[in-house]
């Protein structure tokens, strides 16, 4: 006989489904593609002139984040922003060190991967390139406010003053060129992604922003609606590169009024046109000149001797003793008439966040100081020009710029001090936004820097004359005065909202896609009726 096996009640344990192998090797090539690309868009920004690297930097950004869950893509926008952000913010650490620099760079990066985790969501929607794109723009703009008040310095169309997205700016101001450089790019990844299989769409969305920006051209203005202005911009000079400028304020002063004067000779000499105005840069007068006497004679000479108001960057002391970034309108017979206070101050600086919590890191932050911003737009009114003046970092940010304009300037002028940061590209980057503030409200921009890089700069972004670094000098320049108001200028911050709202409803639709794939269906027994009350199965 064969014996019946007997069942038993025991339970049998069950061998655990085993995990995939994880793919080590394509998640180190994913990491080091995303890094890549970082790099390459900060390639393309100035003082090189490569702007087409930003479009392949974003096409291997797009490559890794295909597919993949948030999380991933949160990992590899990181490291994106690390390779973008770390190399570009370099000057941020003359400063007070890495204690500024490496942190900030790190929260910019993260906030960043905020970004690429959405667009890994959307990677699978038809249209992919083009809901990423608009994510990238709601991306600066969250960059835009935070951290510390916002710190926009890395908006992707202040490297493009170069490229031939350039004439967009008069249409949809900064954003709309970020948005235009991410769609090439992420329609590229796309084109190559889909080589086998129908690769005209993408290939569409790599084109038409180009073509865009090139039809754009005709809609830059550049004619003199309201006359012209010659125009001077002093750079004096300091006497050393680097922090200890600050301890020769004296000297400082004194280079800037012996350029103007030695301008107003070469103007009596027939050298050079009489100027109509002036522009001394920011910090060109660190001695408040309302409460020394003798800073107060030198520029009153200057301004005598020239025979024009010039715009004085100085430090001023306000009623509760703190000290104020600001420009005085100094009048050659009348002496200070105007002022205007910077108003957006540069944390790391001119302010110090978390004064306390960085000081745990390095007693270097007790070098940034504690100047307090001001709150009016306006500008001056200087001969035949009225000046919008967008001191320093303030050219950074496109709501202080088109409110300013929005006074009724018919020139910008962007007075400045970055001997600070000795000869980092700071300088070189912050002349890239003067050419996108350019076409951006179709005005001239006056560049006047301590050290240099000092510029004029034309309505189309054209850079028509600029100094070296660390050299005395002065640019003159008949520039045009323009009242045109541009579609950007007109619509201000409508564009960038519009884009980033479109982006994060691409978002909110993928998710409620997967919702919905994810959700098992009802089960029905055999006989039972499904909920419209036929028979079970049927169609």
């Amino acid at each position: 006989m064969v014996a019946t096996p007997v069942a038993s009640d025991t339970p049998v344990a069950e061998t655990p489904p085993s995990r995939p192998p994880r793919d080590v090797r394509g998640l180190l090539l994913r990491a080091l593609l995303s890094a890549s690309g970082g790099v390459l868009v900060y390639l393309s920004f100035p003082p090189r002139t490569v702007w087409w690297l930003a479009p392949v930097g974003f096409a291997l950004l797009a490559w890794t984040l295909h597919g993949r869950r948030a999380r991933a893509g949160f990992g590899y926008g990181v490291l994106f922003g690390l390779g973008f952000l770390v190399p570009l913010l370099a000057w941020t650490g003359e400063f007070v060190g890495p204690v500024a620099w490496l942190p900030l760079s790190l929260a910019c990066a993260a906030l960043i991967g905020l970004g690429t985790a959405a667009m890994a969501v959307v990677s699978k929607l038809p249209l992919a390139p083009l809901w990423a794109a608009l994510l990238w723009v709601a991306d600066e703009l969250l960059r835009g406010v935070f951290p510390f008040g916002g710190f926009p310095w890395g908006k992707i169309a202040f490297g493009q003053p170069e490229g031939w997205y350039l004439p967009l700016a008069a249409l949809g101001g900064a954003p709309l060129i970020g948005f235009a450089v991410a769609l090439t790019g992420f329609g590229l990844a796309a084109v190559v992604r889909n080589l086998r299989a129908r690769p005209l769409v993408p290939a569409l969305l790599v084109v038409v922003p180009l073509a865009a920006g090139l039809a754009a051209n005709g809609l830059v203005g550049t004619d003199a609606s309201e006359g012209t202005a010659v125009v001077a911009a002093i750079q004096g000079n300091v006497p050393r590169a680097g922090l200890d400028f600050n301890s020769q304020r004296r000297a400082v002063l004194d280079n800037h009024v012996k350029r103007t004067l030695e301008l107003a000779q070469d103007v009596r000499d027939g050298k050079q046109p009489q100027p109509d105005l002036v522009i001394w840069p920011e910090n060109s007068s660190d001695i408040d000149p309302f409460r020394n006497a003798d800073a107060a004679l030198r520029i009153q000479q200057a301004a005598e001797g020239i025979k024009a108001p010039i715009a004085v960057g100085a430090v001023v002391l306000g009623d509760d003793g703190l000290p104020r970034n600001t420009v005085v309108l100094w009048d050659p017979e009348r002496g200070p008439i105007d002022t205007y206070t910077k108003r957006k101050l540069q944390p790391f600086g001119e302010t110090m966040p978390y004064r306390s919590f960085f000081r745990i890191f390095s007693k270097l932050v007790d070098r940034a100081n504690n100047f307090q911003p001001g709150t009016d737009p306006d500008g001056f009114v200087m001969g035949p020009a009225k000046v919008s003046l967008d001191t320093c970092y303030e050219v950074a940010f496109d709501e202080i710029v088109r409110e300013n304009v929005k006074t009724g300037a018919n020139l910008i002028a962007i007075p400045t001090n970055n001997a600070t940061f000795g000869y980092t590209e700071m300088t070189y980057q912050q002349l890239s936004m003067s050419r996108v503030r350019a076409v951006e409200h179709g005005r001239a921009v006056v560049v006047a820097a301590t050290s240099g890089v000092s510029a004029m700069v034309a309505p189309d972004g054209h850079v028509t004359q600029k100094t070296g670094m660390f050299t005395p000098a002065a640019l003159v320049e008949r520039v045009p005065l323009r009242g045109q108001t541009t579609l950007a200028t007109r619509l201000g911050a409508w564009p960038e909202w519009v884009m980033s709202a479109l982006g994060l409803l691409a978002v909110a639709f993928s998710l409620t896609q997967k919702r919905r794939e994810a959700r098992p269906e009802p089960e029905v027994g055999p006989g039972e009726e499904d909920t419209d009350g036929g028979p079970a199965g049927a169609a």
